[in-house]
């Protein structure tokens, strides 16, 4: 279909509309300077525990992790 999206690896393939794979490329790479960044706009040890499940210390591994899927996404528009 163009203009759209497919990633599949192992698991049932998921298929996003352009604009949808654009826009979630987009809050995955503001996810990672949010992670990445100092000054009153970073992620929170707190925030980013949330979003690790408790973990605070895999801050690195997610901006890691959203800046390769975000990549991931832009490859594939």
């Amino acid at each position: 279909m163009p203009g759209s999206v497919t990633i599949g690896h192992f698991h049932p393939t998921v298929t996003l509309g352009h604009d949808d794979a654009d826009q979630l490329a987009g809050v995955l790479a503001q996810l990672s300077v949010l992670l990445e960044g100092g000054g009153p706009d970073r992620l929170t040890d707190d925030q980013v525990s949330t979003l690790c499940g408790g973990e605070p210390e895999h801050r690195a591994e997610l901006a890691e992790w959203t800046r390769q899927l975000t990549r991931r996404v832009h490859d594939h528009l």
